[in-house]
Parts: structure tokens; C-alpha cells; sequence
């Protein structure tokens, strides 16, 4: 099995090979948990001028949970309402080359630079969708790199909902 660490520069590299191999790689769902949870606290101490400690666990287990929602509506909106004829995945795949999708928001480790926080963060999230886009369309194996990026945006626009309504279900909105 490739290194943890070798995934994570070629996943951030946007190298489609890597999201080719991990999809096919059952064995790489430790990795793919791993780098959420890197690029969440990353996060966290990226944001800890305006956040706390406490904040990087809820982050975490807010990225986790954000992650396994993401990785079932991609998954749903690509294989039953978006699919290409060739389209074959299953949620395992999509989670294993979604959580390398998360690579570069390591970077966001950098945000604690005072006055580069923004920017930093930005940078990131621009790259992190980037590389959805990528991890999307070859997890569903499309030929369409538009496709991939509809599920993206249906798929975002869905877990949207699906946090507003949970929000105000909690009374948090």
C-alpha cells in the first residue's frame, strides 16, 4: 500500500492516477478518514485566532460527519440521477476518493499566520473543490468533467438544505 503522506502530495497535485488508485484501493478507507481529519484540524489550529481548542474537536467531528453526508448525496446524485452509461461506484469509492479530496485543506494549517487567514483559507477551499471535481468524476467514472461538476453543485446545494434544516430542527437557527 502506498504511504499515507505520498497519497496526500499527489491528491493535492490533482494527479488523477491517484484518484483512479484509491478508488480501486479498498483497503485505503483508514487513509481517506485520516486526511479529514488532518485537513479539519488543520483547520482548527488554522482558526484558532478567532476559535478555541473545543472548536477543533467539534470541527473534526462536524468535517467527519460533512464528509460521510457528502460522500452519499455525491454518490446518490451520480449513480441514480446523473450517470453516465459506463457510471459504476459504490459509497466505499466514494468515500475513500472524496476523503483524498480533502488533501489540500492541510494547508489550512497556515491561517494562523496573522493577516493570511483569509486568503489562506480561500486558497484552500477553491483547491479542495477542485479536487472534489476530480475525485467525483473519476469515482463515477465519467467521461464528462461538467457532470462531475453539476453533482458537485446539487450536491452541495443538497447538504445546504440538509444543515439548515437540521439547524433549525435543533433550534441553532
Amino acid at each position: 500500500m502506498a504511504s499515507i503522506q505520498d497519497r496526500m502530495i499527489r491528491a493535492a497535485k490533482l494527479d488523477v492516477q491517484l484518484y483512479e488508485e484509491v478508488e480501486a484501493d479498498r483497503d485505503a478507507l483508514g487513509q481517506a478518514v485520516t486526511v479529514v481529519v488532518l485537513s479539519a484540524v488543520a483547520a482548527g489550529i488554522g482558526s484558532l485566532g478567532t476559535g478555541s481548542l473545543t472548536g477543533i474537536v467539534v470541527g473534526t467531528i462536524a468535517a467527519l460527519v460533512g464528509w460521510l453526508v457528502w460522500a452519499f448525496l455525491t454518490y446518490f446524485i451520480g449513480t441514480r440521477l446523473l450517470p453516465e452509461p459506463q457510471t459504476r461506484a459504490d459509497y466505499s469509492e466514494m468515500l475513500r476518493t472524496i476523503g483524498f479530496a480533502s488533501s489540500p485543506g492541510v494547508v489550512r494549517v497556515l491561517g494562523i499566520i496573522p493577516g493570511l487567514g483569509g486568503f489562506i483559507f480561500f486558497v484552500a477551499g477553491v483547491w479542495m473543490l477542485v479536487a472534489m471535481v476530480i475525485a467525483v468524476r473519476q469515482a463515477l467514472d465519467y467521461t464528462s468533467t461538467a457532470r462531475a461538476v453539476g453533482v458537485c453543485l446539487i450536491g452541495w446545494l443538497a447538504q445546504l438544505l440538509i444543515l439548515v434544516l437540521a439547524a433549525r430542527l435543533l433550534g441553532l437557527a
